[in-house]
């Protein structure tokens, strides 16, 4: 298997979702670690906040292909080199709400940004590392729950399932070119990712005529605490780690797992009985309320 270069300081690198949480930390510190960082976000008063923070940003809405596009091209235009290395799909977010309550426009909304843009991006990405020649990583920021399903997160586990399968079937189908394919499964990370999840839950869910009305009100006081709502929730800058290493080693891993519950869960699924991995992945999620 072919692999490119690691990223040096000074190579260019376009990461998505970087308003709030894991893409804002990765921006501000994979620049002050020399890279020339161009960090993206959906709405305009974000890219402003972040150009004014002192991050070169575009607008990149991962719903809208123009968007992708011409975001994709500007970032391009403002690398200081004229070409991308890297590649940090971050851009996502959770739809909470039991299987039977999502409609077919609410499972389109979450696969639509978590799925459909961010492999139409990724792949304008490999062409353009294709025309230039230089080679390149893309990273891709799944979840645990990239491989182990949990209750009341079926959009989101789904979706993530789905990037799991592209990313494996890109490193196979690329295994001759020197591009990179890796991906980094965090358990719980503080972010706004609750706050964004809540939001897209009361947009398109009904509690009130569901059956599982009882779980979704332990869920929303999930959804609504403050600080961490889960055991062993690290910060932001563990991600940001295992991003640096994706992009600077030699020669990558196709997975890192990031905090114990990815470790442990990964470990599991190979070793138990789907029966026993399910009680234990009930257990983990608490009916919503984890």
């Amino acid at each position: 298997m072919k692999h490119a270069h690691p990223l040096q300081p000074g190579d260019a690198i376009l990461i998505t979702g970087c308003s709030s949480g894991i893409g804002y930390y990765a921006a501000f510190a994979l620049q002050q670690a020399g890279f020339d960082v161009i960090a993206s976000a959906r709405k305009s008063e974000d890219v402003a906040q972040l150009i004014k923070a002192g991050l070169k940003c575009v607008h990149l809405d991962l719903d809208n292909e123009n968007s992708i596009e011409t975001g994709l091209s500007a970032a391009i235009e403002q690398s200081e080199k004229g070409y991308l290395r890297g590649l940090f799909n971050n851009g996502a977010f959770g739809l909470p709400g039991a299987v039977e309550d999502l409609s077919r426009d609410a499972l389109r909304a979450q696969f639509e940004t978590n799925v459909f843009g961010t492999q139409s991006l990724t792949n304008h990405f490999i062409h353009h590392l294709r025309q230039h020649g230089h080679g390149g990583r893309i990273v891709y920021n799944s979840s645990i729950l990239g491989f182990a399903a949990m209750a009341y997160r079926g959009a989101y586990n789904a979706s993530k399932f789905a990037i799991e399968g592209l990313a494996d079937t890109l490193r196979l189908e690329l295994w001759n070119a020197p591009i990179d394919i890796v991906l980094i499964e965090p358990g719980p990370i503080s972010s706004r990712f609750r706050t964004n999840a809540y939001d897209a839950f009361r947009r398109w869910i009904n509690p009130e005529h569901s059956a599982h009305r009882a779980q979704y009100e332990a869920m929303i006081q999930r959804l609504q605490k403050e600080g961490a709502a889960a055991p062993f929730t690290l910060g932001p800058e563990a991600v940001t780690r295992v991003l640096f290493k994706s992009l600077t080693t030699r020669k990558p891993a196709a997975r890192y797992g990031v905090t114990l519950p990815t470790h442990v869960f990964a470990w599991l699924k190979r070793l138990l009985p789907t029966p026993i991995l399910d009680y234990l992945l009930l257990q983990a999620g608490g009916q919503g309320k984890r």
